[in-house]
């Protein structure tokens, strides 16, 4: 494919001996952005009305990251991670975050066998590829912990032996920023672990009453087929990696970052984990796109869904209801889009 870099956008790699388009995606998927529409598009059957937040969510999956969903009861937070899964194919598994969940009934448990004389191991529902963690406030640290090293790692550890999980593997987790009794915030520590963070909200009257419609003779879920397969969504987060971010870019996204961590009204600012959280996220959006490479408009649109829930606002600065949104505003403000690269290789 070849593009004169007069016309082509300042961020899209160019060869310097040529002058055209350097880039060649090699991957089994024939239109990777015309499949995750295709995926988009079969999800919003059920999701009514929330095309951003459903965008939102496929980017976490496509980026080979965790999503946690904030949002009141009643709003669809867990038939979007049953539609995702139907949609893409996916083995899915739910887990009902209680006071008395204990480690073990997420991550599995050695059994003795007395006809063999053995241990043996019974996977818990962690072994999944997308596994809703369903009001994962409610259970104790104790337990939220027994997910830290399953995100991060991809694996589980029981009884001195580690276990790698299903590829892809994805923690949709929900939790209720409205009632807070019997709750037990999530650490620090488990929150970094999610790519990103999104609110579904209410629907418009319009959406509501189509909601009414679309279940008077059942849940639009039990029709929902399958348009990708698992072995198509580990393709489309090859394909992601391989989305090219100029280095103009990279220093953008970790300046970014990195202010969130100067500013005056943060006491906790977003870590380099959060830095890969959003380059990894705009690497999938600029797919979604339909480009090959990172534009600085990709990293706006998705700086607070993954740098918002990594920073914590000072106790003076909520005073003045000062928020994690208001925050990443102000960073990108001040910080300057990054010029262009054009001709460079």
């Amino acid at each position: 494919m070849a593009a004169c870099p007069a016309t082509e956008p300042d961020y899209a790699r160019v060869c310097s001996a040529c002058g055209n388009e350097d880039v060649a995606l090699t991957t089994q998927v024939d239109d990777p952005a015309g499949t995750i529409q295709t995926l988009i598009g079969n999800v919003e059957k059920v999701i009514l009305g929330k095309r951003l937040e459903v965008r939102q969510a496929v980017i976490a999956l496509i980026g080979d990251g965790h999503l946690l969903v904030e949002d009141v009861p009643g709003t669809g937070k867990t038939m979007l991670a049953r539609a995702l899964a139907i949609s893409t194919g996916c083995r899915f598994s739910r887990i009902q975050f209680t006071p008395d969940l204990l480690p073990s009934d997420v991550t599995g448990v050695s059994i003795y066998n007395q006809k063999s004389g053995d241990f043996e191991f019974r996977p818990g529902p962690i072994e999944a590829e997308i596994v809703l963690a369903d009001e994962i406030n409610r259970a104790t640290p104790k337990t939220q912990s027994a997910l830290l090293e399953a995100m991060e790692e991809r694996q589980v550890t029981v009884d001195g032996v580690s276990r790698l999980l299903p590829k892809p593997f994805m923690v949709m987790a929900t939790q209720n920023p409205i009632e807070y009794e019997g709750t037990f915030p999530l650490p620090e520590a488990q929150l970094d672990r999610f790519l990103m963070r999104i609110h579904l909200g209410y629907p418009n009257l319009t959406d509501e009453v189509a909601v009414l419609e679309g279940q008077q003779g059942g849940h639009p879920i039990h029709d929902l087929q399958a348009v990708v397969t698992n072995e198509t969504v580990r393709d489309l987060q090859a394909v992601v990696r391989g989305i090219w971010v100029d280095a103009l870019i990279k220093q953008y996204i970790v300046q970014i970052a990195s202010s969130t961590r100067g500013h005056d009204a943060v006491y906790l600012g977003a870590s380099p984990r959060g830095s890969l959280a959003l380059f990894r996220a705009s690497q999938a959006h600029a797919l979604l796109a339909g480009r090959d490479y990172v534009t600085p408009d990709d990293v706006k649109a998705l700086a607070y869904s993954t740098l918002g829930h990594r920073i914590i606002i000072s106790p003076s600065a909520q005073v003045r209801s000062v928020d994690a949104r208001q925050v990443v505003e102000d960073v990108l403000e001040q910080i300057p889009v990054p010029g262009s690269r054009v001709g460079v290789s």
